[in-house]
């Protein structure tokens, strides 16, 4: 929608599992349904301005890209800030313990290490995609490496943990590592927004992009209460040392060590991000109809593959059970 504000002719590329937004045929983007196994050379014609690539994943989907970049501006490709590693080589994807997860002090930026790419992982073949556009690309290409992404229609809206709670009418929600944890979110308007500017300004670099700040958990959960309208208290529960996922109020953010990236890089291109109370109240409202239509895991697959039931409310109870009121914290912040 962004691009379409700003005067750009838009194709949409998508396999056709969903309807495309009527607001943006409606705005002029214009539809093409296709399957990227068969390469992209089908559906570039005469050529493209700028080619925004939202689900490249590997170095194969990197390969698809250079075989058609002489007929292209320039890249924007959404990688993840899940390709860094600590010092010591700890990653997201290695992290099977509150021991194993890597230790990043301060937010990241794009000079942190990253992991080693390969096929093993989420994060190896991220890092593959990346190193391949930017060591064979002559076309320019900016790599973006986005945090926890927030959005409508997301197969994995994290915010649904705390939204089915609510609508479910908990009287108390529980919060592992009392609610502390800070795992980075991006809004796709802050991802449109940025892209918005760099469509003006082709290069060739890796950027982060996140949220204006980095919320605690308890503060999503008070962000989404507030838009809900949501009374209940939240349970702030004490860490077990070593255990990682925590057994009760683990949400899809609860880390032991925080998780920051730091967007300055992408902010000195005039990139101002929204902070996370300005993009929800739409995913809540979605989520709301979800809820009322009874379908969510239909469209939230990704609930459904966790290691642990994520609304295991007996377990909660059992555990709440031990906490009077006076002893957890209010819903509102």
């Amino acid at each position: 929608m962004t691009l379409l504000r700003d005067g750009w002719n838009v194709s949409i590329m998508h396999r056709g599992n969903r309807l495309l937004s009527q607001r943006l045929i409606e705005r002029g983007a214009h539809e093409i349904i296709h399957d990227r196994g068969r390469g992209l050379a089908p559906v570039i014609g005469r050529g493209a301005d700028l080619l925004i690539d939202a689900i490249a994943f590997d170095a194969v989907h990197a390969d698809q890209l250079l075989q058609v970049q002489d007929d292209v501006g320039a890249f924007v490709v959404i990688s993840s800030s899940s390709v860094y590693c600590d010092d010591l080589g700890r990653t997201l994807d290695d992290a099977i313990g509150s021991d194993c997860f890597p230790d990043f002090p301060k937010a990241v930026t794009e000079l942190q290490k990253t992991v080693s790419p390969g096929s093993q992982n989420y994060s190896a073949k991220k890092i593959a995609l990346e190193q391949r556009l930017l060591n064979h690309a002559t076309t320019p290409v900016t790599i973006l490496r986005p945090c926890a992404i927030h959005g409508v229609n997301s197969s994995h809206a994290r915010e649904w943990w705390f939204v089915k709670r609510m609508l479910d009418e908990r009287p108390a929600i529980p919060l592992a590592y009392r609610g502390e944890s800070r795992f980075h979110t991006t809004s796709v308007a802050n991802i449109a927004g940025l892209i918005g500017i760099l469509a003006g300004m082709p290069g060739t670099r890796v950027l982060n992009i996140g949220d204006e700040h980095c919320l605690t958990v308890a503060e999503i959960g008070s962000t989404i209460a507030r838009h809900l309208g949501f009374e209940g208290r939240f349970v702030l529960i004490e860490d077990e040392p070593g255990v990682y996922p925590a057994k009760i109020g683990s949400t899809p953010w609860s880390i032991p060590k925080p998780f920051m990236i730091d967007s300055s890089a992408a902010r000195a291109l005039g990139f101002a991000p929204l902070p996370y109370a300005a993009t929800i109240g739409a995913v809540c409202d979605w989520l709301s109809q979800l809820h009322s239509a009874g379908n969510w895991l239909a469209e939230l697959p990704v609930f459904g593959d966790y290691s642990f039931d994520p609304f295991d409310y007996v377990s909660e109870d059992r555990w709440l059970a031990q906490y009077p009121p006076a002893a957890s914290g209010r819903a509102a912040i």
